[in-house]
């Protein structure tokens, strides 16, 4: 394998992953230097049916070298209030536990879930992006793909080299507001796009949040239209499916969105798959949206 291929900041697949693992020495070239660095792989599994689920299957196995992330613990900070059902984790408890992990600037990060990095392997790809991190990517596929594919897993805890806490915080320019959100109600349709089940966003159901329905003038794409066999469709194919629904919007200035902040980053990620850069997230997304009464719903 060509190593000059890192860094992986959007996608990697299970082979050239394991090429790496199995490699006693990785170089990591950027803008700046050469620098010897490390990967870190991380499990990211997670169930909103079982939020205790996750752990369990990390500890009864997981990529080799693999750190868990937990959802709730270390990609959000529940005692947050109306900013939905995943807030945003404070940026410097965040920057904490990407030291805890041992990564560092330059270290590759690879994220990966179950399955397709819906859950919630794309949420942590965006907040390792939104500190400033590049060389970050979900494995296309996840575990599944990895299996299939005859690659090994472990139920080892891995022995971590501490770092210090790393060294960027949030960038707040990242991340949509709802009160952007209300400012712009009223422009053409194809900035806001909602990555939920069709019926969800029609408000046909609502298993979760307090109101059914969608923003007004979001647009529909489910997160599960970006794959094919539980990996992320071609380039190509993807972009074709994604900038029809800009409207003429630049990437740069259109808005994801899904239930809680999850989902849309899986979306957001399609996006860049597809060459299609800047998009931001509505991290309160419709959980935090609908909180409140006074702001509008539609339906249909």
């Amino acid at each position: 394998m060509n190593l000059m291929n890192l860094p992986w900041t959007t996608l990697v697949d299970v082979d050239s992953l394991a090429a790496v693992l199995r490699s006693e020495t990785l170089r990591l070239v950027d803008v700046r230097a050469t620098a010897s660095t490390a990967v870190r792989v991380v499990d990211a599994r997670f169930s909103l049916a079982d939020a205790q689920s996750g752990a369990a299957q990390y500890a009864a196995g997981h990529l080799p070298g693999a750190v868990y992330a937990d959802l709730n613990r270390d990609l959000s900070d529940l005692q947050k209030k109306g900013h939905g059902r995943h807030p945003l984790p404070d940026s410097a408890a965040f920057a904490a536990t990407l030291g805890r992990w041992g990564i560092g600037p330059r270290t590759q990060v690879v994220v990966y879930d179950a399955g397709d990095g819906s859950m919630a392997a794309a949420r942590l790809w965006w907040l390792l992006r939104l500190v400033g991190h590049r060389p970050v990517a979900v494995l296309d596929g996840g575990l599944a793909v990895w299996q299939a594919a005859g690659h090994a897993v472990e139920s080892t805890v891995p022995a971590i080299t501490v770092l210090p806490a790393y060294p960027g915080r949030f960038d707040p320019a990242q991340v949509v507001t709802a009160d952007e959100v209300a400012a712009r109600l009223s422009q053409v349709p194809g900035w806001l796009l909602d990555a939920r089940a069709p019926e969800r966003y029609r408000g046909e159901v609502e298993p979760l949040d307090r109101v059914a329905g969608h923003v007004p003038g979001a647009v529909n794409r489910p997160f599960g239209d970006s794959l094919l066999d539980g990996r992320f469709r071609p380039a190509a194919e993807l972009r074709a499916g994604l900038e029809p629904l800009l409207a003429g919007h630049a990437p740069d200035k259109a808005v994801v969105m899904c239930g809680s902040g999850v989902t849309a980053c899986h979306l957001a990620l399609a996006f860049e798959v597809a060459g299609l850069q800047g998009v931001r997230v509505f991290s309160d997304s419709w959980s935090g949206w609908s909180s409140d009464p006074e702001r509008p719903v539609a339906t249909g």
